[in-house]
């Protein structure tokens, strides 16, 4: 059993209870549970929406600073190598030094990256700064639910987390319609000057109403060398599978960094043995519901994000709409998950996780074989069923598996938690967009030479038939100015009907993950630590 009790560490306006017998309430704003939620949830809107937002922004960033492709892949790869390196990390220095502070400093240099990159002139200045955007972004988020989970009492919980998984889906599904109204009437700096008074609203509202929790026995050290092996195999994993897509499954490159990976796994479990105070103890893995939700979040992450990878382009490169119409049509997803969220709070109150998680892994199954069978004349009636079904299976795993780590840890660990809970929705994602670019490129790589062949149309060379293969996993149409419209309209044809053989197979794999999600959620319960984070104010 973990102590339930906080010390003081901020000063006599932000003094917690140090009375287990009950919270005692706050004066004025400090400490107000539904205030901290606004709080967090205004910086994390920052995180949650440049996951997306950018990506509507790097063709005009390529355009007006003369990147090559590979720079501009750098812009979101060298952001999400960050976030998801440090995130454990950072949430054990929330643990240590208090989440307030951590947070606080997350939003502050999250807001000053992000104005830098608007003023940057150069590819290498934005990568640069969208490193550092990553960095301060693992601060804060951890600190997020390390906040929520100390200021909020049990029974109060789910519903806090729900509504900052609301916030969190909302942003990153709304990121291309922001991203895309915002470069097409304004420029692409307006995409990260945007951060900055989003950053100071929070500052300040940080600043005000934040309240510091430390539990008693919190940690006093750092296990550096814990740190740097982590670091070290959270890099190699991440940038294995950022690059498997350039250099190929079967390459040497691939698998060395995906092996060294797994030694420096081993050497950080063997080294978190033998040390006083570990980054990450690992008797926090015995807990099989804790360990269930790290898991969950890992496979929910793999069918959402990678199938949702592909639909963008589905949208966009064979339906022919523009970036903004695109994340309209993408509304029904967001809509379900700000209205389930909530609801999905109450429910996982009320019945614990187990049907709710079980419940919305089979909703999200269900989705993404539904999308497997899009066809390139589907009309937006029948894609926006499959998406507000998505949208609605994914709430209650965002809420639930989210309040399974952090509820089944213990108190003095909760900034690790968020880390771990963070850090395996960005593997998940990365992972996801690797293995179901992998099933694309196969499918198509294996139809595209007989789909054109069979189309009567003109035989291509090796080389041709490789950059053509390249187009057509993105949904785009090999096609070369000044060919005749029958010809244009035959290759297009090919081009989107293999696309949508690969799209469909990679959506049936997802549906597959998401099944066997199913099966782990029934490993989950309530967090037996949740009452530890006993609220502190007023609800």
């Amino acid at each position: 059993m973990t102590s339930q009790t906080t010390i003081d560490t901020t000063g006599p306006g932000d003094r917690a209870s140090t009375d287990p017998s009950g919270p005692t309430p706050a004066a004025g704003l400090r400490g107000h549970p539904w205030l901290t939620l606004i709080t967090v949830a205004v910086g994390v809107m920052m995180v949650a929406l440049d996951g997306t937002i950018v990506a509507i922004a790097n063709p005009a960033i390529q355009k007006d600073l003369g990147a090559s492709f590979a720079d501009v892949q750098w812009i979101t790869n060298g952001y999400f190598l960050a976030l998801a390196v440090c995130l454990i990390t950072a949430g054990k220095l929330g643990d240590r030094f208090g989440h307030r502070q951590t947070f606080l400093i997350g939003v502050t240099g999250f807001a000053a990256a992000s104005g830098a990159i608007g003023l940057s002139n150069s590819i290498a200045a934005v990568v640069t700064f969208r490193v550092f955007q990553g960095l301060f972004g693992a601060l804060l988020m951890p600190a997020a639910l390390g906040l929520l989970r100390a200021t909020f009492p049990a029974e109060k919980l789910n519903m806090a987390i729900g509504i900052w998984g609301m916030v969190i889906g909302a942003s990153t599904a709304g990121g291309p319609i922001l991203g895309g109204v915002l470069v097409e009437h304004v420029n692409w700096q307006s995409v990260f000057f945007i951060n900055v008074p989003v950053g100071v609203l929070a500052l300040l509202l940080g600043l005000l109403i934040l309240l510091d929790h430390r539990a008693e026995n919190a940690p006093r050290s750092f296990d550096l060398p814990g740190i740097v092996l982590l670091s070290g195999a959270m890099f190699c994993l991440v940038w294995a599978l950022i690059k498997a897509p350039t250099w190929g499954w079967g390459d040497v490159k691939t698998w060395g960094f995906i092996g060294a990976s797994a030694l420096l796994f081993v050497l950080f479990a063997v080294w978190e043995t033998r040390v006083a105070e570990p980054l990450i103890p690992l008797g926090m893995f015995r807990s099989i519901p804790l360990s269930a939700g790290v898991v969950l979040m890992v496979l929910m992450a793999i069918a959402f994000m990678g199938g949702l990878f592909f639909v963008t382009f589905y949208l966009q490169n064979v339906h022919g709409m523009s970036p903004i119409d695109a994340g309209l049509h993408l509304l029904p997803l967001t809509g379900m998950m700000i209205v389930g969220s909530p609801l999905a709070g109450a429910a996982i109150t009320k019945l614990g996780p187990r049907i709710p998680l079980a419940g919305g892994m089979a909703a999200t199954a269900i989705a993404m074989y539904g999308m497997s069978t899009l066809k390139a004349d589907t009309g937006s009636g029948l894609m926006s069923i499959w998406f507000a079904l998505l949208g609605f299976g994914l709430a209650p795993v965002m809420v639930g598996a989210t309040e399974v780590i952090v509820g089944n840890a213990p108190m003095e660990l909760s900034g690790v938690a968020g880390g771990l809970q963070q850090a395996a929705m960005q593997i998940g994602g990365s992972l996801g967009t690797a293995v179901l670019g992998a099933v694309m490129a196969s499918r198509v790589d294996s139809e595209l030479p007989g789909n054109w062949t069979g189309a009567g149309l003109p035989k291509m060379t090796p080389e041709q038939l490789d950059q053509a293969s390249e187009a057509v996993q993105v949904g785009v149409a090999p096609v070369a100015k000044g060919m005749p419209e029958a010809l244009v309209a035959k290759i297009t044809t090919v081009a989107h009907d293999t696309f949508i053989s690969g799209m469909s197979l990679a959506s049936l794999v997802a549906a597959g993950v998401a099944a066997v999600a199913v099966l782990v959620a029934f490993l989950t319960k309530r967090g037996e630590n949740a009452e530890a984070g006993a609220g502190v104010g007023h609800i």
